[in-house]
């Protein structure tokens, strides 16, 4: 089975930045679509950010202009730059992509704590 690991989840004070790495390991390729999703306490999962096989991004109307996702299709990975951290941000970031892992589907990491408070 193929699997996304997440990493670079911490503590970061307000107006601060955090870089997250998600990674694609075991029996995983032909990954597609990559993205970010966060879920705070008490809240729905929701999109952060989404990147095409070709690199073409979207974000969520909260992260525009603080967040970039971009990804190194050579080492499986997708990355989250996120930037002027505001303590809504904070939440379980979890990547996903859709791949062959062996067969066709959505794969989901195990997420990363973000928590952003003074």
């Amino acid at each position: 089975q193929g699997q996304l690991v997440e990493s670079g989840g911490g503590l970061v004070q307000p107006g601060g930045s955090l870089r997250l790495s998600c990674t694609a390991s075991g029996n995983i390729f032909s990954i597609d679509a990559m993205g970010w999703f966060r879920q705070a306490p008490g809240n729905k999962r929701t999109a952060v950010a989404h990147i095409t096989s070709g690199g073409t991004p979207t974000y969520a109307d909260s992260v525009k202009g603080r967040f970039t996702i971009s990804r190194d299709n050579a080492k499986k990975t997708v990355y989250l730059q996120m930037s002027s951290l505001k303590p809504e941000d904070t939440a379980v970031y979890y990547c996903n992509a859709w791949a062959f892992a062996p067969t066709y589907r959505q794969v989901w990491g195990q997420g990363t704590l973000v928590t952003v408070s003074s």
